[in-house]
């Protein structure tokens, strides 16, 4: 398929999968095999250098994990990609790559609590500078990065808040400073938001999420230039956080259906956010599909669709929560999000279960604060649901 002109649906669909399988098979096959063989050892050697297309062993590359880096590579707009065991595997991976001992990072407050914590607790103890810069406060950025710094994360949207980022604007400043810059796109998907395409140089997906869409395997993605890719890649292959070819097989097949779960997520998230806003037992809502979000103009900018994941405060505090979210019959209370059911629950057991609750409050994340990531249930039941809870409060 190469770096096709089709639409984000036929992609999701054909991207990786446009060559004949064995047998004529019509779905990737799951390679489960460890290792390949050659009769040619001087192909054998090539295949190994990576002078010539081929599988050598599956740490490395695996024909069922290809597919699935080739769908992101192409959704994503990118020269290359490669793909680990977590999210968290493709995160760490990619951080430790070009965050060695005396180089800087400058980052966000609101990143999503595992990354928050490499930023706090792992990456000083190797002697990188980090500088985490208040969300929203794009000058701060920009200051920050002027001054030198070799890598930019960012997060839009963030986790849970919801806070918008210009990753055009951010990676114009990048690009001066000569950073890299790396943008977490896992809330937005590829058929909301694409990063390269805004300046980004990475783009990582939690692929447990929404590439996979049904909670049923993990993985994370990483796409991007050919070369830093690559770097990532030697990186992991010693390190270790392979993508197996069983999960890899779920989460292609389940972005056969990407475009429809987030079409319909996008929609029904929107609707919720706004009868969520209206109601006098929620204090605030943080979607930025919402006109009174701070950051809906720069989402408008940047973004296809303002996703299914909002997060709401109630109008009290954490034993608020504990009263309020049992009463849900249509919600999984689990951790997670970008599932075809809905699924919610406080930060304090989902994205910041890592942080104490000073750490979180640090952040500006309260404790009456409910993370709720939309699944592609009828959205009126959704909100009968939401209604019948609040009511009981």
């Amino acid at each position: 398929m190469g770096n096709s002109n089709y639409k984000k649906g036929t992609e999701s669909v054909w991207a990786g999968e446009d060559e004949s399988f064995t047998e004529g098979a019509i779905t990737s096959p799951i390679v489960k095999s460890v290792t390949f063989s050659y009769k040619d050892l001087d192909e054998w050697h090539d295949v190994s250098l990576g002078k010539k297309d081929g599988y050598i062993y599956s740490r490395n590359t695996n024909p069922t994990v290809h597919v699935l880096e080739e769908k992101i590579r192409i959704l994503e707009g990118a020269e290359a990609a490669t793909s680990f065991a977590t999210g968290m595997g493709a995160i760490s991976n990619t951080l430790f790559t070009f965050l060695t001992p005396g180089k800087k990072v400058v980052s966000i407050k609101d990143t999503y609590g595992g990354t928050s914590k490499i930023f706090l607790d792992f990456l000083p103890t190797y002697n990188v500078d980090v500088e985490l810069c208040d969300t929203t406060n794009h000058e701060q950025l920009e200051m920050e990065i002027a001054k030198g710094c070799d890598l930019v994360y960012l997060e839009t949207p963030t986790n849970p808040t919801l806070k918008i980022i210009d990753i055009q604007r951010l990676s114009f400043a990048a690009k001066k400073a000569g950073a890299i810059v790396v943008v977490d796109n896992t809330f937005a998907s590829p058929i909301n938001q694409n990063p390269i395409k805004l300046g980004a140089d990475l783009v990582i997906h939690s692929a447990t999420k929404y590439l996979c869409g049904h909670s049923d395997a993990m993985g994370g993605v990483l796409a991007g230039k050919k070369d830093l890719v690559q770097k990532v890649f030697q990186f992991r292959e010693i390190n270790g956080a392979s993508l197996q070819a069983d999960p890899a097989y779920l989460i292609a097949r389940g972005m056969k259906t990407l475009e429809l779960r987030i079409e319909r997520q996008n929609a029904s998230a929107l609707k919720i956010a706004q009868y969520l806003k209206a109601h006098s037992k929620v204090s605030d809502v943080f979607y930025p599909g919402l006109e009174t979000h701070p950051g809906h103009s720069i989402a408008k900018e940047q973004m296809r669709g303002f996703g299914g994941m909002l997060s709401f405060a109630l109008d009290g505090g954490y034993e608020l929560v504990k009263k309020f979210l049992p009463k849900l019959k249509l919600v999984h209370l689990a951790a997670s999000l970008g599932s075809v059911g809905t699924l919610a629950g406080p930060p304090r057991t989902t994205s910041h279960v890592e942080l104490t609750e000073e750490q979180r409050k640090l952040l500006g994340i309260p404790e009456s604060l409910i993370r709720y990531s939309v699944g592609i249930e009828n959205v009126e039941d959704l909100l009968e649901d939401l209604e019948s809870g609040l009511a009981s409060l």
